[in-house]
């Protein structure tokens, strides 16, 4: 019998994933994950909780010094109007933020407007909660932002959000705080909510502006925001995020979905996040200037040799590298229809260089392949001189 999760597709970064486990001394650059350590504040914190034996049940939605810490650092960094611990919950990383989110949310058949390209578990969550996802492109031409006069006729009567992600996963887009105000407005005067998936909000460059939606004046209260440690502290294993709303009807509904897919979320990964947030944030602005100068490392490898293949622009914020394929490149596997999925079984197969094929991120992202610059600088130049033989 059919059933609705028949239509939530895999995504394909699990089958580059899973082809990378038989390529021998293999080019990590298809996963979104950082080559640092964790901080010492997030492991000491972690290793106490354990000593400590803080290993029993806890608060469905959070410890509560957790979340006291969240509602003060979502005021105070991010402007968020959070009113207390209460408006905060903690969620198994972000992907669960957004499963939890979509699922307290929308009823079947609403539309959620979405970005093209957009990370594949955005689509996938929508549709896992019954949900309608409607593609509005990102321009690359514009630095991967939104026609805003296109984004506003993707509206119909059965929109009940827009998807808001910047910096962006996968092209690293920053949506200027004009951007936002418009989309704000747009929000208000059509009666949606907006999802803010600020999951890069550390990762900015080059004087771009993180701002959070939730901030702008009265959009606390139909925002839904979502974050995670992973990025920021260079903990993506650990799976911690968290969630900020107010309306108390999402918030009872968020409760609910928390309660019955994980009950509580680790109570020690709980501890490792006070330790993150208690402790010194010198790491979050190393880690960011690290990646900036990876970023330049690894455009400047691939100008140097792979100019006539790739083109694009370095990223305003997150940390991969969302590069078009030039039209002149011709697939060695005919009977592969899609470019970017051709280009990237050809770099595993040929320069053990794992990529995500742009086809995986939408329609509008055919025709590029998306690179993780967040790997250690020898993995990066390693696979830059792969790829000067692969193309010579």
């Amino acid at each position: 019998m059919p059933h609705f999760l028949d239509r939530v597709p895999f995504s394909g970064i699990i089958r580059i994933r899973d082809m990378m486990y038989d390529v021998s001394d293999p080019f990590r650059l298809d996963q979104g994950d950082v080559s640092f350590d964790a901080p010492d504040t997030v492991k000491n914190a972690l290793m106490r909780a354990v000593a400590e034996n803080r290993s029993h049940y806890v608060q469905t939605t959070g410890i509560p010094r957790l979340l006291d810490l969240l509602a003060q650092k979502l005021r105070d960094k991010n402007g968020i109007p959070v009113g207390g611990p209460d408006e905060v919950m903690v969620s198994n990383g972000g992907i669960h933020g957004i499963y939890t989110v979509c699922l307290a949310m929308l009823e079947p058949g609403d539309e959620v407007v979405v970005p093209d390209p957009a990370w594949p578990p955005t689509v996938g969550n929508v549709l896992a909660a019954q949900g309608v996802p409607v593609p509005c492109p990102l321009h690359e031409s514009m630095a991967w932002r939104y026609d805003l006069d296109e984004l506003e006729s993707s509206i119909t009567p059965r929109t009940k959000a827009i998807y808001v992600n910047s910096p962006s996963n996968p092209t690293g887009g920053v949506l200027t705080r004009d951007d936002l105000e418009h989309i704000a407005a747009l929000a208000e005067s059509r009666g949606l909510w907006i999802i803010s998936d600020e999951a890069y909000e550390d990762v900015i460059y080059d004087g771009s502006e993180h701002v959070s939606i939730g901030s702008l004046p009265g959009m606390y209260d139909r925002t839904i925001s979502i974050f995670t440690f992973s990025k920021t502290y260079a903990v993506t294993g650990l799976r911690l995020g968290y969630i900020s709303a107010k309306d108390p009807v999402l918030l009872q509904r968020m409760r609910k979905v928390l309660l019955y897919t994980t009950n509580n979320v680790s109570s020690v990964v709980q501890y490792a996040g006070v330790g993150a947030l208690e402790g010194s944030q010198v790491c979050v602005e190393q880690f960011r200037e690290e990646l900036r100068a990876r970023r330049d490392l690894f455009y400047a490898g691939i100008r140097d040799a792979a100019a006539g293949v790739f083109s694009g622009e370095p990223p305003k914020g997150a940390f991969y590298a969302f590069l078009k394929i030039a039209p002149s490149w011709t697939s060695p596997d005919p009977a592969q229809p899609s470019i970017s999925w051709a280009m990237a079984e050809h770099l595993i197969r040929h320069g053990r260089i794992g990529c995500v094929p742009g086809a995986d991120f939408g329609a509008r992202g055919e025709a590029h392949v998306r690179f993780c610059f967040a790997r250690d600088r020898q993995e990066l130049m390693g696979a830059i001189e792969s790829m000067r033989a692969v193309f010579a």
